[in-house]
């Protein structure tokens, strides 16, 4: 009972942070506005409280939104599940299919994981102090062309998977127009990787926001873009890589 109550708090954290302010959905819609126009397909995996589907949905995009969270789901679902434009995945997103163990943060569930190198990365690092996770379940896991394959080629994905990132790009065969991967300090080869699989998929023009910015700066090439993330100051914490091809 306890642990419920806190689950539910911590989904409630996160409702009021990542809903709670107007500019930052403006500023959301005018960066993803660069990629995404009216009648797109958009994957966002890692959909979380599903901010960033809703701004998919202001845009005129429809969305694939995939959470293996039970409780981040039910919030999805009662959130856009009469939205016949949004459709609902129940699974995470890795290199293979299959299932996974994923490690739930009660208290701060958008940063549950796959990756238990990121917990173990987490543990030391200056900004992470108090983290813990708590609970496991088993999740189902899906890729990325399996995604495409059955709901069609999207014109952007969103990846927010706590370190899995470059897992779930090792599931990606066939690129797309355009992509994002969160990155973090704390891990930074995981962002490195990504890096390295997107100019293997062919994508030429990289681009980088910090934190919850929404503010991109200059279009650099793979290699600049691996030596900015190389030096970036840990304090930076967090941010998403953007990735196009042209």
């Amino acid at each position: 009972m306890l642990q419920n109550l806190r689950i539910a708090l911590g989904v409630l954290r996160s409702v009021r942070i990542y809903y709670g302010h107007r500019a930052r959905s403006r500023a959301m819609d005018a960066l993803y506005a660069q990629f995404i126009k009216p009648g797109d397909l958009v994957f966002d995996v890692g959909a979380h409280v599903g901010d960033r589907v809703a701004a998919f949905r202001r845009l005129g995009a429809s969305v694939v939104a995939v959470e293996p969270q039970p409780a981040l789901y039910r919030t999805l679902s009662r959130l856009f599940g009469r939205d016949d434009a949004v459709t609902l995945i129940p699974s995470a997103i890795g290199r293979t299919p299959g299932p996974a163990k994923m490690m739930i943060n009660v208290d701060n569930p958008t940063i549950s994981t796959l990756s238990a190198d990121f917990i173990t990365a987490s543990r030391t690092a200056a900004g992470w102090e108090g983290q813990s996770w708590q609970q496991s379940l088993q999740v189902p896991v899906t890729t990325l062309d399996t995604l495409i394959n059955t709901h069609g080629v999207p014109s952007f994905i969103k990846l927010d998977i706590e370190g899995f990132e470059a897992e779930a790009l090792a599931g990606l065969l066939h690129p797309i127009a355009a992509l994002s991967f969160e990155f973090t300090t704390i891990q930074r080869h995981v962002g490195l990787a990504c890096l390295e699989r997107c100019a293997a998929l062919g994508y030429t023009r990289f681009n980088a926001a910090i934190g919850e910015s929404q503010t991109l700066g200059k279009w650099r090439s793979a290699a600049a873009l691996a030596d900015w993330l190389t030096t970036l100051p840990h304090a930076a914490n967090s941010g998403d890589i953007y990735a196009r091809h042209s």
